[in-house]
């Protein structure tokens, strides 16, 4: 079950507090715990941050990043990946990576935890296409479902099954993902 913290405390007092293992996300004045990711969301999470910065980190296009605190429009979020395109990444002075991310991500991608409220991470994806995000991603390891979200059409609905391409964003075209490969990556020993 999902514990909901009512507080009196705003936004800034809330980024004043130590981070926590899961991270808590500031949603709507609420403090709110994300799961403990599990094995099936642990492996499609290492895969596709590895898919994606294969095809994007060397020609310095964009950079995933897992579990990263995004703050902007007035909450703080922890997708499970967020995908910045290079020339929006907050960099330091000596040309580092910055630790403080308050833009929404080009690419949002969710992957639903057992027991995990899908309303709840819908509503994350929403609030950063509300922000800028081009391309929202939900995927359910459970049901072999991956929902995908543009401010411009209606969600796309695909199956775990189907070989069919994945949208992904205009900048990131050489990027080619299908629900079976995605959900391929859960199946590690030999079948009987």
């Amino acid at each position: 079950m999902t514990q909901i913290t009512t507080t009196s405390i705003n936004l800034k007092e809330f980024l004043q507090l130590p981070e926590t293992t899961p991270p808590r996300e500031f949603i709507q004045g609420n403090i709110l715990p994300k799961p403990m990711p599990q094995g099936q969301h642990s492996r499609i999470q290492q895969k596709l941050i590895g898919e994606i910065n294969r095809v994007a980190e060397g020609d310095r296009i964009a950079l995933a990043l897992p579990e990263l605190r995004c703050t902007f429009g007035g909450q703080s979020t922890v997708p499970d990946i967020a995908i910045f395109t290079w020339g929006r990444l907050p960099i330091l002075a000596n040309g580092n990576l910055a630790n403080t991310f308050t833009t929404a991500p080009d690419w949002t991608i969710e992957i639903l935890s057992p027991q995990q409220p899908a309303t709840r991470v819908t509503r994350n994806i929403f609030h950063c296409l509300k922000h800028g995000t081009q391309l929202g991603w939900l995927i359910d390891p459970g049901e072999q479902l991956i929902l995908t979200y543009k401010n411009d059409c209606a969600p796309g609905l695909f199956e775990g099954d189907s070989s069919q391409q994945l949208p992904v964003p205009n900048w990131l075209l050489d990027l080619s993902l299908t629900p079976t490969q995605i959900f391929g990556w859960l199946q590690v020993a030999d079948r009987a």
